[in-house]
């Protein structure tokens, strides 16, 4: 499930306000990125046309509204998902296992109906807001951060190593080097999530809110590249190659 090009590694997440400004953003990175991330935000502000801008400009969305609710809510939520032609949408792994076996047939289910594409259905384990501190005092969590998602389906680095390369493992909460964090409590730069073994990386305000969002994806993407090649032990300089697969 690699993506082949190593640019369609990066998914960048619309979080605004209104489908023009996600309009914009897409039209302002074409060429450069193809993913796009829908998340609550927009979806609730303009609903499925959002998904239909995106797509009408040849991207690809990753529906990211976290479905958790009883198993045949969260199916019928999957089936919509599916219809909308999304390549990828979320449900949160807490649903229980019941819930999201639901949510995979459904969707399994769909795509075959239409004749088309089986979407992705991923399990978001802890939110990169939380802490262990979070975790614990909140939530009554007792185990850590990486234990309670391994328990949930596992993180970056400790899934690939408990559960092999079949797993498809979506990065959010990425930031470049330098950047703020933010709300996030953990975060990893472009080239960690790529080192541990991520398919894709989410980035969100490092470049819808930079002043030029091309710019800051080229550089995110460029990261990106060099450490998929430097780790592939390419001959040369990997930076230099790297920038050079991006034009």
């Amino acid at each position: 499930m690699t993506p082949r090009d190593p640019k369609d590694r990066l998914i960048v997440a619309l979080d605004v306000d209104t489908l023009a400004r996600a309009e914009s953003l897409v039209d302002r990175l074409a060429g450069l990125v193809g993913h796009f991330k829908i998340g609550s935000q927009l979806f609730t502000a303009s609903g499925p046309a959002a998904v239909e801008a995106i797509q009408k400009r040849g991207g690809r969305v990753f529906l990211d509204l976290k479905f958790h609710d009883i198993p045949n809510t969260a199916a019928g939520a999957a089936r919509e998902a599916a219809r909308m032609g999304v390549f990828m949408f979320t449900v949160h792994a807490s649903g229980g296992r019941a819930m999201m076996r639901a949510a995979a047939e459904a969707t399994a289910a769909t795509a075959k109906e239409l004749g088309g594409g089986r979407p992705l259905v991923l399990a978001v384990t802890v939110l990169t807001s939380l802490d262990r501190a979070a975790l614990g005092r909140e939530l009554g969590v007792a185990s850590s951060v990486e234990g309670h998602v391994l328990h949930l389906c596992g993180q970056i680095a400790a899934i690939r190593r408990q559960f092999g390369p079949a797993w498809v493992i979506v990065a959010p909460g990425v930031r470049p080097t330098g950047a703020e964090a933010g709300d996030q409590s953990r975060t990893a730069t472009p080239a960690a999530a790529a080192r541990a073994g991520a398919h894709y990386v989410v980035v969100g305000r490092p470049i819808t809110a930079a002043a030029d969002p091309a710019t800051a994806a080229h550089a995110i993407l460029e990261e990106i590249l060099f450490e998929l090649r430097r780790g592939r032990g390419a001959a040369g300089d990997a930076r230099d190659e790297a920038r050079a697969g991006l034009k």
